[in-house]
């Protein structure tokens, strides 16, 4: 990778002698269950070793059934991080105006308290949970100067339209295209998780495209590493040591698609081959109806499996499925792409042929694409999988080391920081522009190594 003359600011997080500020805003937060707040906690402890000074503004436990929710006290420090949980309702969220009281009893104190004491030395993470979130930074800014970041993690309101929720071009659509705008172009930068999200905000929010900058969600490679099938207690438990197994771990939810493999274990009824699909959501009952229905009896559903046996469960496979359904990369990104990539397991990926899903396996050559809808293909591609083991150890390995290179909360805190940084008032125009041509640089060179792999 070439290196220009700039010169970017080498001290982390700090401008002189004062550390960089930052203040992530998230309705859930450790140790509540929900995905985000963990990714939060991870990357809040990252910064503090990187010399920030992190404050987290969240509420109580409320995301999963209440017997996941904790005692937890409103003020603490914990690793470092500041954390401040406020007296949030939690009714049930499937029950409409219950989630919209959950949401006010959130929102509304977070809107005083950044109106009344939010500082002009603190950099603001506002995140998409809930969905409106980042809009606060917006209006405060209207009063006062407020400096923050928007972190898109679920794009709306494209995912309600995409969903059926409501219809493009209803009020609803346009009022909230309209306050996205003003979110993200009063942002001072905007982080999203894919280049294809990166098009959406700039495309439907002119904002400009060094102030979007693409930085993927990550994996624990402490906890998760690669271990023999055979040494996985999960594998032994049910049965799945001897056939060549694909794996589904996550979410079973509308944002996936599972016709296609499905249609491929069909045919591979008869051959050493198991499809077992792990986890719950609102396609499992789909899943379960139609493996009776076809009669798949080489493939399996299992519960969430517990923490503790995380990766023991992720390992208990030859190979990992990743799928994305059409029409919603950009609006979404799916996060267990690295956690396969961590334990080692060649990935099969099934999505659009422009998919970056498809662009990180082809070009680290650490597993198999199939495009969604082709079966017959994804069936092919297997059948050479299982007859090939010296191939599945080869992609295993480029898998975990694709992992290393990209994919660990280190890399990804550090580019975090970057832009914080950029964020930081107290930075000079000209640390702010070296910084920012750096990651330009960055993101071009990657951008070469992709056209040259292809």
């Amino acid at each position: 990778m070439s290196r220009s003359n700039a010169k970017a600011p080498t001290t982390a997080g700090r401008v002189g002698q004062r550390p960089t500020r930052v203040l992530i805003l998230n309705q859930y937060y450790v140790p509540d269950v929900a995905s985000t707040g963990h990714l939060l906690h991870e990357l809040a402890v990252e910064l503090v070793k990187l010399g920030f000074e992190v404050e987290v503004l969240t509420g109580r436990p409320s995301y999963g059934p209440p017997d996941t929710w904790q005692d937890c006290p409103l003020r603490e420090t914990a690793d470092g991080v500041k954390i401040r949980r406020l007296k949030v309702a939690r009714f049930d969220k499937n029950f409409l105006p219950g989630r919209v009281i959950n949401y006010l009893t959130f929102v509304v104190p977070m809107i005083l308290s950044m109106l009344f004491r939010s500082r002009r030395d603190t950099v603001y993470l506002y995140t998409t949970n809930p969905p409106f979130l980042g809009a606060i930074g917006a209006f405060v800014r209207l009063f006062r100067e407020h400096h923050y970041v928007t972190l898109l993690h679920d794009a709306h309101p494209q995912l309600g339209v995409w969903v059926g929720t409501f219809k493009r071009g209803s009020l609803i659509e346009r009022l909230w295209t309209w306050l996205n705008r003003r979110k993200y172009n009063r942002s001072r930068e905007t982080i999203v998780l894919c280049k294809a999200a990166k098009k959406l905000v700039h495309e439907t929010y002119e904002v400009p495209e060094d102030h979007i900058h693409v930085i993927p969600n990550w994996a624990d490679g402490e906890d998760l590493s690669p271990m023999d099938k055979a040494d996985s207690s999960v594998a032994r438990e049910h049965g799945l040591v001897d056939d060549f197994v694909l794996l589904y771990s996550g979410n079973m939810g509308l944002y996936y698609e599972f016709e296609t493999v499905l249609a491929a274990a069909e045919l591979l009824r008869d051959e050493p081959f198991k499809l077992v699909l792990v986890g719950g959501g609102g396609k499992k009952k789909w899943i379960e109806d139609e493996i009776a229905r076809r009669k798949l009896t080489n493939t399996v559903t299992l519960p969430y499996q517990p923490f503790e046996k995380l990766n023991e469960s992720l390992n208990a496979c030859d190979a990992s499925l990743v799928t994305i359904a059409k029409g919603i990369e950009g609006i979404s990104f799916p996060s267990k792409l690295y956690t396969s990539l961590a334990v080692g397991k060649p990935i099969v990926g099934l999505s659009e042929s422009w998919s970056e899903l498809r662009e990180i396996v082809e070009r680290n050559d650490c597993g198999i694409w199939c495009e969604l809808g082709d079966a017959e293909r994804l069936a092919s591609k297997l059948r050479e999988l299982i007859a090939d083991p010296a191939r599945v150890r080869r992609l295993g390995i480029n898998a975990r080391s694709t992992f290393e290179r990209g994919y660990t909360r280190q890399i990804c805190a550090a580019k975090y920081a970057d832009v914080l940084r950029l964020a930081d008032p107290a930075y000079s125009p000209e640390d702010r522009d070296a910084l920012r041509a750096r990651l330009e640089r960055d993101l071009a060179a990657g951008a070469a190594v992709e056209v040259q792999s292809a």
